[in-house]
């Protein structure tokens, strides 16, 4: 049996959540069933469910995402969350970052497949695009890594009176409480933990929402974020 023919059907809530991109959604999971496998990006176990665990998980992050916003997915590897949410809302600007050629170059042929016109793929680091790429309203992360790291690699990325919202599971609340210190460190002004999806998935998917002040990334970083502002204008002149 081929990894795509235990793809299952959709279900009726996937119908419900991506609407008029419900074709595309199906598509897509069937990329992620067939090259993702194949390419390494997810596990053939995680076929099966690649619906409810996968992309209506990720799809139902859009209830917490501000209207018309430009978001960055730092780590995006298969495109989760970006993609499902890049389906459910085109009135945002998405960014996906990733730093793996062989992601980046399934991404883009997502992409470009299902007609993304405002989803942009950006092979790197978060840590190495910092002051090169525009500064975002939002930053999404799912499964990159624990929360204090992760900070210290998307909380730069914001705008002033940004947030990040990461996608985790249950050890939500205890990451969110080891990684305080550092939170406030870099920046974040209000944390807290809510829960999407009602109706949708089961368990509801659940979300670490940081909010940031005036210095996403605190004072290191604003300093770092100067620098490479002056370095991208003399480029500019020189250019």
């Amino acid at each position: 049996m081929t990894e795509a023919a235990e793809l299952p059907p959709a279900p009726e809530q996937a119908r419900e959540v991506f609407g008029e991109r419900f074709a595309d959604a199906v598509r897509y999971a069937e990329l992620l069933a067939e090259a993702g496998v194949q390419r390494g990006l997810i596990g053939p176990r995680e076929v099966p469910r690649l619906w409810e665990r996968h992309l209506l998980n990720c799809a139902v992050l859009s209830e917490v995402v501000p209207e018309g916003v430009t978001v960055c997915d730092v780590g995006s590897g298969a495109g989760l969350p970006g993609i499902p949410l890049a389906l459910v809302r085109e009135d945002l600007k998405i960014t996906l970052l990733e730093p793996l050629l062989r992601r980046t170059n399934f991404l883009t042929e997502v992409v470009e497949l299902l007609g993304l016109e405002h989803v942009t793929v950006v092979r790197g680091r978060a840590e190495e695009v910092m002051g090169k790429l525009p500064a975002v309203h939002v930053v999404t992360a799912r499964a990159v890594a624990p929360l204090d790291r992760l900070a210290t690699w998307g909380i730069p990325l914001l705008r002033p009176y940004g947030e990040m919202l990461a996608l985790k599971g249950d050890t939500a609340e205890e990451e969110l409480k080891s990684a305080a210190t550092a939170l406030t460190k870099l920046g974040a002004v209000t944390t807290s933990i809510v829960h999407v999806g009602e109706g949708v998935v089961d368990p509801m998917s659940t979300v670490v929402r940081v909010e940031v002040g005036e210095s996403p990334g605190g004072v290191r970083f604003a300093a770092k974020r100067a620098k490479a502002a002056r370095t991208g204008r003399a480029r500019r002149r020189r250019g």
